[in-house]
């Protein structure tokens, strides 16, 4: 393989009424594709979930935290780590050293969410400390610097693959190593209402009448959905081991997790009809334009209209534009003669071994 590596995930998914991803009207969101209306899920939603499930594949020094209270986090490690200094202080400090490093932290809105890792909280934590007892280090250029190292040492795994804007201070930026796209559905869809009434458990029995009347918006749909990850961008912050562990978990969480919107009024969890994943070295490929056109069921419903209308699509890219990927599995279907066929944990299996064979050529 040479320098570049892509890991390009497609999935088709069903998923029965619903509304996992609302709009600020409470409606389901959606998007115009194709001259008709999509069900839509956007992909901070999917993201968000994503990082929810990443507590149970990574352990807590390879994630981090999104949050406007970067200095409650410093000021809790100061607290734990440093007996010597009360929680007034250790608050005093963590404000001081995030203001030298243009981090601005705190419960206003007009304070931006930042992504910090848990490993960077205790970079801080301890030049807070230091901090907190030479204030002559405000005046020192070096020590700023030193601040920004530490808010970029140790990147945690969800900082490298979804990337952080700093707005207050650009040095704090990070890439994203991945790219999620707005999942679509692949065909029209119309949403729909649920009228639906409470009954007061305690209302006279004389009283006929509803506790509470309410209508809820809803779809169901076939969903296209795609992610990549470059792996090479990935490779610059990680070791092997880690770098295998990081594509493996985003896989398996990308796959497997879903937006948890009114889920306890839907139960609409489910997993992919299909997922068929590329590793690339041109490009990654996003193949909605297999969609374009607005799948119309047959008699295996959406899900395999969906899955023949991908396949064509693929074909057809690949053979007026580019070549076919290195290597292709897919789940749950089957996807050409150049795509191997395997279950769910063959593929992880499959992905962790070629993440590793990619990190012994670089080496």
């Amino acid at each position: 393989m040479n320098d570049n590596l892509y890991i390009d995930f497609h999935v088709i998914q069903t998923v029965p009424p619903s509304c996992v991803n609302r709009d600020d009207t409470g409606s389901p969101k959606t998007a115009m594709y194709g001259g008709t209306m999509r069900a839509r899920v956007s992909s901070q939603a999917w993201k968000r979930a994503m990082r929810q499930m990443f507590r149970d594949l990574f352990l807590s020094d390879y994630l981090g935290y999104r949050t406007k209270n970067v200095s409650e986090l410093v000021a809790e490690k100061i607290a734990a780590d440093y007996e010597d200094i009360d929680g007034k202080e250790a608050k005093a400090a963590a404000d001081e050293v995030l203001e030298v490093a243009g981090v601005k932290s705190g419960s206003e809105k007009k304070d931006a969410l930042f992504f910090v890792s848990s490993l960077q909280i205790g970079h801080i934590a301890r030049l807070a400390v230091e901090y907190h007892k030479d204030k002559t280090l405000k005046k020192e250029k070096e020590f700023k610097r030193r601040l920004e190292q530490a808010l970029n040492d140790d990147p945690s795994v969800d900082i490298l693959l979804f990337g952080r804007m700093a707005a207050s201070n650009p040095n704090l930026n990070y890439d994203a190593a991945a790219q999620v796209a707005h999942s679509i559905s692949t065909h029209t869809v119309s949403n729909e209402y649920d009228y639906f009434t409470a009954v007061d458990d305690c209302s006279p029995e004389d009283n006929a009448g509803a506790g509470h009347l309410g209508t809820v918006e809803f779809n169901s749909s076939t969903l296209y959905r795609y992610a990549t990850v470059n792996a090479r961008e990935l490779a610059e912050n990680l070791n092997p081991e880690e770098l295998k562990m990081a594509v493996k978990g985003f896989a398996e969480a990308f796959i497997r997790s879903m937006p948890t919107g009114k889920q306890n009024t839907f139960a609409n969890r489910t997993l992919p009809d299909m997922v068929y994943v590329t590793l690339r070295e041109d490009q990654p490929i996003n193949l909605a334009g297999a969609f374009e056109k607005p799948v119309v069921a047959g008699g295996g419903g959406y899900a395999e209209e969906s899955r023949k209308a991908l396949a064509k699509h693929a074909d057809q890219v690949y053979g007026d534009y580019t070549s076919v990927p290195a290597k292709a599995w897919v789940v749950g279907a089957e996807f050409g003669d150049s795509t191997e066929k395997v279950n769910m944990k063959e593929l992880l299996d499959k992905i962790e071994s070629e993440i590793g064979e990619y990190s012994a050529g670089k080496g």
